[in-house]
């Protein structure tokens, strides 16, 4: 009789400090759609404002930058020159010299343009152009070496191929950005499945404790029933205070990745849930992963980089072969009086083929030492890719395959775990029943609810494991899932 005293006082007490269970937070059944924040409206918001996402898009830019450099090699170049000397009152020479360059990209050759006005007492004769000076037109043109690529042929198209390899690198750093964005959502997903579900455990414990104690106090139920109810609510209010730390770490680690459009960080609000996901999820056909293993072949971005590469080397290859050949270069120009297209001069001083400058450059290194080398250096550089693109290939192929089998394992685990779910409910039915007719106890009832419990957040870990892998599996094909 003592002990069913000290008991019904137990009881008296835990009812007296019910307002403060009243106080703990309930997860609402209906979910408001206004606070749903899904991983649409987060791929919106990232591939708009993320700092790295516009970090990665001035990759191409760069590269841009660098072909308008290469062209530089082919703007027009006006020179002039003018040099003057009086000395005792005689004019020793007075020149002047101009030229307009233009390199044409065929062949490498250069269009030149000329004026030369060339006087004096003491000026060489050869140099000697009279008060009108000589006008000029003319191609310098490379027979040997330079005819086929040059130095600046060779700098701009690897210079636009390294277009291709920035855009590829591009994809890369966003693809793997949005991979970790999208895990980071996911855990997120799982915090707060599981701080929900242990809130509605807290909820169903609280409610039997009442209920419980209620029927304590009349005699229907003994107090140790009582004790045990509130021993449930307590280990409960523990877990509850445990998954609310990690749902607001998770929340804080989602917040990385939100920015507005002034470039200002943003965080997400503690009422925003994450979208609602259908537990039955269908397990992907080998069609996609037949669609996947095609993407990855052809636009996987690191084969994409090394076949970038590839060109770069074999423009690389074939600039160093011609340094192999002789410089034979032909400079040929048309001079004439003229000073202008209105002005008039005798044909003989005119533009024809009896009024011309010609001359001819040759130079060859006798050993090509410097230039065998480098060139061997570039065919071992194109051999170690084709090693590399080979290994890279059958890589990515392969974790294509192992993330897709992990994708299946998981949709397969989930079907599983909802049928085990269905059962479980079942049982913790049952017990309810039971002890309702006094053929079960309070502990039997706490073992299969927490049971339950358990067995929900499981799949809620296994349906963010699924996505997780899900967006794994595009990552290693070289894409994502555009939601």
């Amino acid at each position: 009789m003592a002990l069913k005293k000290i008991l019904i006082i137990l009881v008296l007490a835990l009812l007296s400090a019910k307002t403060s269970f009243a106080q703990l937070p309930i997860i609402e059944k209906n979910v408001d759609t206004g606070k749903v924040f899904s991983l649409e409206d987060l791929q919106l918001m990232v591939f708009r404002y993320h700092p790295v996402i516009k970090q990665a898009q001035l990759l191409s830019e760069s590269a841009r930058a660098k072909v308008l450099q290469s062209l530089g090699y082919f703007d027009p170049e006006l020179k002039a020159g003018f040099s003057k000397k009086l000395f005792g009152g005689t004019e020793y020479y007075n020149k002047w010299n101009s030229e307009l360059k233009i390199p044409l990209w065929l062949a490498g050759a250069d269009l030149k343009l000329g004026y030369d006005r060339n006087a004096g007492t003491y000026l060489n004769p050869e140099n000697r152009t009279g008060q009108q000076g000589l006008s000029a037109i003319g191609l310098s043109i490379p027979l040997g070496q330079g005819l086929i690529i040059d130095a600046r042929r060779s700098t701009l198209r690897q210079s636009k191929i390294m277009v291709e390899y920035a855009e590829a690198d591009q994809l890369k750093q966003i693809n793997a950005v949005w991979y970790g964005i999208v895990k980071d959502y996911w855990n997120w997903y799982y915090a707060h499945k599981q701080y929900k579900l242990i809130n509605e455990g807290l909820d169903l414990a609280q409610r039997r404790f009442k209920a419980l104690s209620a029927q304590t106090l009349i005699g229907d139920k003994p107090g140790i029933d009582s004790v045990e109810a509130y021993i449930t609510v307590q280990e409960r209010i523990i877990q509850k205070e445990k998954t609310a730390i990690e749902l607001q770490n998770a929340r804080l680690v989602l917040s990385n990745h939100l920015w507005n459009d002034q470039g200002s960080p943003l965080e997400l609000p503690t009422e925003a849930m994450p979208q609602h996901i259908d537990q039955k999820i269908v397990r992907p056909t080998p069609l996609l992963l037949d669609t996947l293993l095609g993407v990855a072949s052809n636009q996987h971005p690191e084969l994409l980089k090394l076949k970038s590469k590839g060109e770069q080397l074999a423009i690389e290859k074939s600039y160093r072969q011609e340094l192999l050949k002789p410089k034979l270069n032909v400079i040929g120009n048309l001079i004439s009086n003229r000073t202008g297209l209105n002005s008039s001069v005798p044909g003989y001083y005119d533009f024809n083929w009896s009024n011309y400058k010609f001359g001819i450059e040759l130079a060859f290194p006798l050993f090509l030492r410097s230039e065998r080398g480098k060139l061997r250096e570039v065919k071992i550089k194109q051999q170690e890719l084709d090693y590399d693109i080979k290994q890279f290939g059958r890589e990515i192929r392969n974790n294509v395959i192992a993330s897709y089998n992990d994708v299946s394992a998981y949709s397969a685990q989930l079907a599983v775990q909802t049928k085990s779910i269905e059962n479980q409910q079942i049982l913790v039915n049952g017990e309810n029943q039971k002890f309702t007719l006094g053929e079960s106890t309070l502990f039997l009832i706490n073992s299969r609810e927490t049971k339950l419990i358990d067995m929900k957040i499981k799949q809620e870990s296994m349906v963010a494991g699924y996505q997780k892998a899900l967006a794994e599996l595009y990552y290693k094909a070289g894409t994502r899932e555009m939601n």
